[in-house]
């Protein structure tokens, strides 16, 4: 079978995008995603999105990690498929799409991409740690001098920990660098390594980051591979209107044989 793709990436996080609103690429199984996403055997990727037909919405995102199993909400992810969508035509000022964690809205300005997020509610300490939801479960650490950190080793001790092995977890290593700055480096479940860049990962990170009070809160926010932007609102103990806004940015096309 002779599929046709093409790569973006996000601050680094980086994805084979499938066209599926046909559904050719219903029959594609977790083997093939796998080597799909494979760096030395197939395309590379840290996940595999399918852009699919909606009835009721502009498109509809079908995720897959990078073992080929399906995943729940990828942050990056949905930035580049609202990039790849409008390539494919799909036009509109805002966009609205059905995710694994339900609907979102994106938009585009000064070249960059605006993926608002679902409302979280539930910040739960595990020590001075923090555990949440935000599409995707993660677990939120502060630490000092996080480029001398052991990110691989520190993050899947926590990932497969009692705690979280049986259903896994990414796991977040913040530094503060300034009042509303952060630096975050993020243990991917699924991927089972760091990562460049994790959407739903910053936005867990800005959200641990915050003060207590409610009110308007932005962070920006410095990964591996790049700057994002996240913003909310704190209402009691619940966080609303979440954007999370970056680049998202086509790689390179092709066909393979799978």
């Amino acid at each position: 079978m002779k599929l046709s793709f093409e790569k973006y990436q996000a601050t680094g996080n980086d994805f084979v995008m499938l066209d599926n609103r046909d559904g050719r690429y219903d029959i594609l199984e977790r083997e093939a995603i796998q080597r799909l996403c494979d760096r030395r055997f197939g395309i590379g990727g840290d996940g595999l999105i399918m852009l699919n037909d909606s009835k009721k919405y502009d498109f509809e995102m079908h995720y897959f990690n990078a073992d080929g199993a399906p995943g729940s909400m990828c942050g990056n992810g949905g930035r580049c498929i609202l990039a790849f969508a409008s390539k494919k035509g799909i036009e509109g000022d805002e966009l609205h799409f059905l995710a694994y964690d339900g609907v979102h809205s994106g938009r585009f300005e000064d070249g960059l991409v605006s993926l608002k997020m679902n409302s979280v509610t539930g910040v739960h300490d595990n020590g001075d740690d923090k555990v949440l939801d935000t599409g995707s479960p993660h677990y939120v650490r502060f630490v000092h001098s996080l480029n001398h950190l052991d990110v691989f080793n520190e993050g899947r001790s926590i990932r497969d920990s009692d705690t979280f092995k049986a259903k896994g977890i990414n796991v977040n290593f913040v530094e503060r660098v300034g009042n509303d700055e952060i630096y975050v480096r993020t243990y991917e479940r699924g991927v089972e390594d760091e990562t460049y860049s994790c959407g739903t990962g910053v936005t867990a990170a800005s959200i641990a980051a915050g003060s207590p009070a409610d009110g308007n809160k932005q962070f920006k926010i410095r990964t591996r591979g790049g700057s994002l932007k996240v913003s909310y609102t704190k209402k009691g103990d619940r966080y609303e209107d979440i954007w999370l806004t970056g680049p998202a940015t086509f790689v390179f096309d092709g066909e393979i044989e799978i």
